[in-house]
């Protein structure tokens, strides 16, 4: 269950940054997360919610955002968004959406980032 240590890193990264700037409050969080992290959403979001209980981000809207699978094939040369085959979402297969071919580069979409954290600062009066 990497989703697990997953979790504990984006909040591990959100609660330093929050530290860093005062924070009294986590009020947001935006996660991209690639097509290609082999997390399951769902329990990525449910691990979350229970570890920041009893921490500033407790109250904290957390959203995602997908991150597409991006290629380039060796066969043809094609640049941009795979054909992914999720059948198995914790190893899916990677196509060419111009010639089929597995043989690609993954250009992005397998990781996950903290794109945004909005905070509540106390006031300076």
């Amino acid at each position: 269950m990497h989703e697990l240590s997953m979790a504990q890193g984006i909040i591990n990264a959100v609660l330093e940054t929050a530290q860093a700037n005062n924070a009294t409050e986590v009020n947001e969080v935006t996660v991209e997360v690639g097509r290609l992290a082999m997390i399951n959403p769902e329990q990525l979001q449910f691990i979350l919610g229970v570890l920041v209980e009893n921490t500033i981000m407790e109250d904290a809207e957390i959203k995602f955002e997908e991150i597409p699978a991006e290629i380039q094939c060796y066969d043809c040369d094609f640049k941009g968004e795979a054909i992914l085959d999720d059948k198995d979402h914790y190893a899916p297969m990677v196509k060419c959406p111009k010639c089929d071919s597995l043989s690609v580069e993954t250009l992005n979409g397998k990781d996950i980032v903290v794109k945004n954290i909005v905070i509540e600062k106390p006031d300076d009066t």
